[in-house]
Parts: C-alpha cells; structure tokens; sequence
C-alpha cells in the first residue's frame, strides 16, 4: 500500500475550551486546505472534540498534570508522562507529521516532546498574556511562537509573533459592525463572565446599575449572564431598580448581542477579548483574580492601552467604582465611540489565517 503523502499537521491542544477552540479553528482552515489533521489530546480534551471536522482522528495520549490529586498520584505523574511520550514518538515515526502545532495544557506535552526528538518542525499558539506553564516550558524548543493576546509575557530569547486568537464564524460575521453610540434613547449592555456567568458581576453589576439616575435606568436594556443559582436574586434586582433586564445561565447567540450593545461588561478569558476587539465594543474588563498567574489582568492590558476598555481589578470593584465607569461610558458619547474605535483596530479577525500562514511557512521549510 503506497504511503500517504499528503502532508500531515498534527495539533496538541489540553482539555479546555480555551485550548481546543483555537485548535479547532486551525484544524478547520487546514482540512479546507486539503491538509490531514491529527489532534492529540487527553480524555478530558477528546470531550471538546466534537466540533472539529469529521475527517480530523483524534488520538488520546496519556499525560498528566501535578495540579489534581493527592499525593500517591502525583508521583505516577512524571512515568504517566514518560509513556505518552514514548507512544508519541512511536506514533509519529509511523506516521510522520509535517508540522506540530501546541495550544496548551499537559496533554500537549507527549506531542510537543516527540516534536523535538524527532526534529518535526514545531510551533505554540498560546492563547493568553501570560504563558501556561507546559507552553514556558517548550517556548524555547520550538520553531515559531504565536500569540493570542498583545503583549505576551515570554521569556527571554523568546520572539513572539502576534497572530491574535482565532474567533468563531458567528463573531466573524460581525466584524467591525456599525457602533451606535449611547444616547437618550434604549441602550443594550451585556453583561458576561465566561459560559457560566461569574458572581462577582452578579453581586455587583445590578447594585451599580440601581444607583445610575431614574432616566438613565430608564433606557437601559441589560442582557447579564449569571450562574443558575444567582439567577432569582439577580432578575429581583433589576426589577426592583425598574430596569429592563433578561437575565440567564449562557446565551447562545452572544456574538448578536455584543453586535447590537452599547457597552460591554465582562471578564478577560483571552477569548471574550479577541470577541469584543473583532466587532469593535467599548468594554468594562473585571479580570478573574484567581486565573493562574494573573493572565486575565495580561489578557486586557493590551484592549485598554488602546483605549478600547476600562480595567477595574477585583480588588477594586464595588457597586459605586463600577456605577462611575458606567456613566464615564453611557454618559459620553463621542468618548464611547472612540473607545468602539480603539478595539476596533486591537482586533485580530484574520487571526486563523495567520496561524495558517505560519503553518504553511515551517512546512515550506521542510521541503
């Protein structure tokens, strides 16, 4: 049987939504492009796989990480590794890669290792400001090193480039969307923490909200997306603020939303970010304190030195610091324009084809 010559990307991505959607977009472009695609990953990253194209294996290589479990299991970690590796490079020399390609997380670590072992040119998309531990660890055993988010914290000897992070289609449809700037007429805020809302938005945002002037309440039209369990004391809230509100666990159509908003208020998973600058929104950023090393506050400092958002860490936030943002945004419509602007151009929207480009370039050089 004649060997398959058609070449080859193999993507490592680690079992979280933030590793595996950008994954996901680049194994798209390349399976249009007529590449094979391969994605090694863990149990946990094979349950992110169903939306990548049917024609993508997906192969699960042990691996593990010493951040769960006790202490019997943390010694297994380092022969746990050992072995993904070593069924990596056996996996790899039968069926060689052209190009490998890292998003991280521990289950990159066998993929990325045989990568190096074997000589296949290699590369790491890493998503936030600050860099995951596996992707320090490989940062400077790789041939390129893309960055989601401007600027990146790499270590020295390290040169990034800026590919941004790939965004969905629905995002994608609204890029650079016409901004209506606020004014004495219905004015829409999304409120969003991640899939599953953050409480710290829900304990602060309606307060914030209730203490703006009767008119200004008046206008409002809050979409908030708050955990099921803050759901009843939320929506109680708003009304008793009299301020039009729709409050629920997760929106499917938030690239809508954000489209049609006035103003944004949201974490800064590296995502949210890439979402908010792509269509062009001005933004409140709150960044999750407790994100490993800090990378939510990294994520946004990029989006506010443009001026395309306000930063308000959590040691910071309360109803009234937030209340003065608000009004500092919907008070002032020529500023919130210009802050629509500003994200506007932090926006990466050929984000995949740059990591595309990058891909077909290591591969030239194979050639």
């Amino acid at each position: 049987m004649a060997k398959d010559t058609t070449p080859l990307l193999l993507i490592a991505a680690g079992g979280t939504g933030g590793h595996m959607f950008p994954a996901q977009a680049l194994a798209e472009a390349m399976v249009r492009r007529g590449w094979r695609v391969k994605l090694s990953t863990d149990a946990r990253g094979a349950r992110y796989a169903g939306g990548f194209p049917h024609t993508v294996t997906v192969e699960q290589i042990a691996s593990a990480t010493f951040a769960r479990g006790g202490a019997l299991g943390k010694l297994g970690v380092p022969f746990k590794i050992a072995g993904g590796v070593a069924s990596a490079i056996r996996k790899n020399l039968s069926d060689k890669p052209t190009v490998v390609v890292g998003f991280g997380g521990y289950p990159t670590i066998p993929a990325l290792s045989s990568a190096v072992f074997l000589g296949i040119p290699r590369a790491i998309h890493e998503q936030n400001g600050i860099m995951g531990k596996v992707n320090r660890v490989f940062a400077k055993k790789v041939n390129r090193f893309a960055c989601g988010t401007w600027p990146t914290d790499l270590p020295e000897g390290v040169q990034g480039e800026h590919t941004g992070n790939p965004v969905r289609a629905a995002v994608l449809e609204r890029a650079g969307a016409a901004y209506i700037p606020p004014g004495d007429y219905p004015m829409s805020v999304l409120v969003i923490g991640g899939s599953q809302g953050a409480r710290i938005l829900s304990d602060t945002v309606p307060a914030a909200m209730a203490s703006l002037p009767e008119a200004a309440r008046a206008n409002l039209r809050v979409s908030h997306q708050a955990r099921p369990e803050d759901l009843d004391r939320v929506v109680a809230a708003y009304d008793a603020a009299g301020i039009s509100a729709e409050v629920e666990p997760f929106f499917n159509d938030v690239p809508r939303r954000l489209s049609e908003c006035q103003l944004v208020i949201s974490r800064a998973g590296a995502s949210s970010v890439a979402d908010i600058s792509v269509i062009g929104r001005p933004a409140i950023l709150i960044p999750y304190a407790a994100a490993a090393g800090d990378h939510q506050a990294a994520n946004a400092r990029g989006l506010a030195k443009t001026g395309g958002a306000i930063t308000i860490p959590e040691s910071q936030l309360s109803a009234e610091s937030l209340a003065d943002q608000i009004s500092l945004v919907l008070d002032n419509p020529e500023g919130a324009l210009q802050m629509s602007r500003a994200a506007l151009s932090y926006g990466v929207p050929d984000a995949t084809e740059r990591l595309v480009a990058l891909v077909e370039d290591l591969a030239g050089k194979t050639q």
